[in-house]
């Protein structure tokens, strides 16, 4: 859940955010979106189509934000306020949540016969969507042809989710929580261009290799390191794939989700992405074994059963077998007891770049981490615990700057 934290809070503060509100249901959740704008301490000029007062009414708004809310096209220019043209130039963030089906025809083909169309036509600042509709709109080809037109146009899309209805049918068409939409502005705010044009391979979670339908061998990774990654990788302006385990984790926003369960399979989607890959950072905390046979029913336990014999064979090593020239390596160790010289020791055989390492009982499943960085280079950096977000940028830093280092050398 989305709270009043640090980074938010540096984020967005001073930051000036224009909330366009079109006619949905969904409406009701823009509320709440703009609560936590607020809490975040952005500044939110909320404008309203007149459908979408019909839902709900400026006054919320207005009470919430401590702003005046824009619902007319022809109100008169001041010294104060100059309209649609004000608004674009000021934002730093446009987002339209909810966005209907009407709105993102009218955004896709640049009609400028709202409040809403005039900004996204006027303004410089980037544009998040959050489409809500019912499930067969969503899917029409006219809809999905102007989302990738908007797309390809830089605009961000979030969502929409599968879910319950406004019509009580289940469908893809509930526009998406509003900490989604928040985590992608955050990203987008925070977008850099250091690696602008390289592509990131990530992986995440812990891998389960079952034994049978109901019982698996797998450990405690919560996946939190991995998405960071992926979410600082994606705000340093890279294309990223996002090679997941099974976790409760929201992919986030921008980024390629590949979601597998085995080793097997991870390894088979990182050999298949890497190919055009400028680094690989390997978070997942996947099994060394997985049972040799799988067994097609459940295993059931006899009355006089005292043990369970499993005969366990070798998963591939990832990190070892992916061997290409121009790939910059990242990996991590969780160990133990004698941890940096057993880091070090992965590194040199691996033949990684830079690997993380950390205390596996403190980290695993945790939501902060302490770490030493160490590099192919001979550089160590201890770090003091931290949030596994700003750990995240300290890694993404590293690799960033060793791929430099390495392209410059002669």
């Amino acid at each position: 859940m989305f709270g009043k934290t640090a980074n938010s809070v540096s984020d967005f503060n001073h930051k000036s955010v224009v909330l366009g509100i079109t006619g949905g249901i969904a409406s009701f959740k823009s509320a709440t979106l703009a609560s936590l704008l607020v809490q975040a301490e952005a500044r939110v000029d909320v404008v309203m189509t007149e459908a979408a007062q019909r839902f709900i009414q400026p006054l919320t708004f207005s009470a919430i934000t401590h702003t005046p809310v824009h619902t007319n096209t022809f109100l008169p220019w001041s010294d104060e306020y100059t309209g649609h043209v004000g608004l674009a130039r000021n934002a730093d963030l446009f987002i339209v949540a909810p966005a209907t089906a009407a709105s993102i025809a009218r955004l896709a083909l640049g009609l400028a016969d709202d409040l809403i169309g005039l900004i996204a036509l006027s303004t410089e600042a980037p544009i998040i969507l959050a489409p809500a509709m019912e499930d067969h709109m969503f899917n029409h080809p006219s809809i999905r042809d102007h989302l990738d037109t908007l797309s390809e146009r830089g605009v961000i899309v979030v969502g929409p989710d599968y879910g319950r209805l406004a019509s009580g049918a289940l469908g893809e068409g509930r526009m998406a929580v509003p900490e989604a939409i928040i985590e992608a502005a955050i990203t987008r705010l925070r977008r850099s261009s250091q690696l602008h044009g390289r592509k990131v391979v990530v992986t995440a979670g812990g891998t389960q290799e079952p034994l049978d339908p109901v019982r698996y061998i797998g450990n405690r990774s919560s996946g939190r390191m991995g998405y960071a990654l992926a979410t600082s990788a994606i705000s340093a302006g890279a294309a990223v794939t996002l090679i997941s385990g099974p976790t409760t984790l929201r992919a986030p926003c921008g980024a390629d989700f590949i979601e597998v369960t085995t080793a097997v399979e991870m390894h088979r989607e990182v050999e298949r992405t890497t190919v055009d890959a400028d680094i690989l950072i390997m978070a997942a905390a996947v099994a060394d074994f997985r049972p040799e046979s799988r067994s097609e029913r459940k295993l059931k336990k006899h009355p006089d059963q005292e043990f369970l014999d499993v005969r366990l064979v070798r998963n591939p090593d990832i990190l070892a077998s992916v061997d290409r020239p121009n790939l910059l390596k990242v990996g991590f160790a969780a160990e133990t007891e004698d941890i940096v010289d057993n880091a070090r020791r992965k590194l040199e055989a691996k033949h990684l770049a830079i690997i993380v390492a950390n205390d596996a009982e403190l980290t695993i499943g945790a939501a902060s981490s302490t770490a030493t960085i160490l590099t192919s280079d001979g550089d160590v950096i201890t770090l003091p615990s931290m949030s596994k977000s700003s750990l995240a940028d300290k890694v993404i830093h590293a690799a960033t700057d060793m791929l430099n280092r390495i392209e410059r050398r002669p």
